[in-house]
């Protein structure tokens, strides 16, 4: 991903965090579970399930973030030992293309940016997790943004990061410039 970001982005000129962000984001759980979505990975998932085992417990892991996001590390891994780098980067930059695109029309480091407003008025923000929810395989968190010890924002995801960066969001929104 990175060989594909660098030239696109003039890293030269925008410095590597830049490279960095918009790689992370491209290739987060939650760009690899649409990537895995898009490619059919949850309905193969409950296809080759043991009729023993297929169920409810099936179906719930063939539509988590994190286990559709390990498939489709592992399944890159298995075609790039079969086939090299250069066919299978290919194809990785075509699957993940929509996601790349997305990453760099709207870069989504919200807690970056709160850092960096808050920064200039010499304050600093803090998350605290208010509350988790869910079986471990579906968990939900809820985030509190704390500024100079007052809430300021919240935001839930389903990881930790997820939850920062929507009370990042949200506090983004709530301050005023």
């Amino acid at each position: 991903m990175t060989t594909h970001l660098y030239p696109r982005l003039a890293a030269d000129a925008y410095g590597a965090g830049r490279l960095t962000k918009i790689r992370a984001q491209a290739v987060s759980g939650r760009s690899c579970r649409e990537v895995a979505e898009r490619l059919g990975i949850p309905e193969r998932l409950r296809l080759a399930a043991p009729a023993d085992v297929a169920g409810p417990a099936t179906e719930q892991l063939a539509r988590t973030e994190r286990v559709l996001a390990s498939v489709i590390e592992a399944v890159i891994g298995a075609c790039y030992l079969e086939f090299g780098y250069e066919e299978v980067s290919e194809a990785v930059v075509e699957a993940f293309t929509p996601e790349i695109e997305g990453a760099l029309a709207h870069p989504a480091d919200f807690k970056s940016a709160l850092q960096e407003r808050l920064a200039r008025r010499g304050t600093i923000v803090t998350y605290e997790v208010s509350a988790e929810e869910g079986p471990p395989h579906e968990r939900t968190f809820e985030v509190i943004a704390m500024v100079d010890g007052e809430q300021v924002a919240r935001g839930s995801g389903r990881s930790k990061k997820d939850a920062e960066q929507a009370a990042a969001e949200a506090a983004l929104e709530s301050l005023t410039p």
